[in-house]
């Protein structure tokens, strides 16, 4: 079995994957997947979180060490996620050998309105800060990083009890938000081959971060033609089938150019 930790963004937690932490156990050969929260988040909601992703980073090591799994992992990420999956394969290559990166943004590789469109400063900070109900919250949240659901209430629904039994502070909001914006991802990428996936209807992250990363290591790069932000959330079944193809070509090293765009 290969063991794949999976870590998700700003505010999210491993529950948040849903059902594609089965989808992908079924497309992906002989794949076990792993669940880490960042502090903050999730079970670790009474943590402050780190206001640097190098922390972040290091306390996936740790939590990674305590696992006491056969190394090196592969690692798939999105967001502030992905980010912390960089700084982690910088800092510790022997836990990491391969990374698939969804829709992140990383300096000094695109300008700040790539990384996050403007129009969404204000209702990030304004989610980060105020109070209300759960369900509103969390309907504000499907709104900003889907496209494709049909069954929004359902999933609504399902992230409310999230929030309400595990619930991020308006600090740890913040602390994250700073984390993210003031990361600088190293001129040279790390060790570990890198897949990087993309939605080209992303209302948060512009999806050219993804092709200026990708050009900048020489990485593949996949783009999905009408999903959101949370791409695993509005296609998991084509976020596992990009994987299980790059897997298949034994991606022990990045493609010497982006291969260009996958689409439906």
């Amino acid at each position: 079995m290969t063991t794949w930790i999976f870590l998700r963004g700003l505010t999210r937690e491993s529950r948040h994957w849903g059902s594609f932490t089965d989808t992908f156990e079924h497309t992906v050969p002989d794949a076990r997947v792993i669940t880490l929260d960042l502090p903050g988040n999730g079970d670790l909601n009474q943590l402050a979180s780190p206001v640097r992703v190098e922390e972040m980073a290091e306390h996936c090591h740790a939590a990674l060490q305590a696992l006491d799994v056969a190394r090196p992992c592969k690692v798939l990420a999105m967001s502030l996620g992905a980010m912390v999956a960089v700084a982690w394969a910088g800092a510790h290559p022997q836990d990491i050998d391969s990374c698939v990166l969804i829709n992140t943004s990383m300096r000094p590789f695109s300008p700040v309105h790539h990384r996050l469109r403007p129009r969404n400063y204000l209702p990030l900070l304004r989610l980060a800060v105020a109070g209300g109900k759960a369900r509103e919250h969390e309907r504000a949240i499907l709104g900003l990083t889907s496209q494709l659901r049909a069954d929004s209430d359902t999933v609504t629904a399902a992230w409310t009890r999230i929030h309400e039994a595990h619930p991020v502070t308006g600090a740890n909001a913040l602390r994250q938000l700073l984390a993210a914006a003031r990361y600088r991802a190293p001129a040279q990428k790390p060790a570990a081959a890198m897949l990087l996936l993309a939605s080209t209807r992303d209302t948060l992250v512009n999806a050219a971060c993804s092709r200026a990363l990708a050009a900048a290591w020489h990485c593949e790069r996949r783009l999905h033609p009408s999903a959101g932000h949370d791409l695993p959330l509005d296609d998991g079944e084509w976020v596992a089938e990009q994987v299980r193809q790059w897997v298949e070509r034994s991606p022990g090293h990045c493609t010497s150019a982006p291969a260009g765009d996958a689409r439906r």
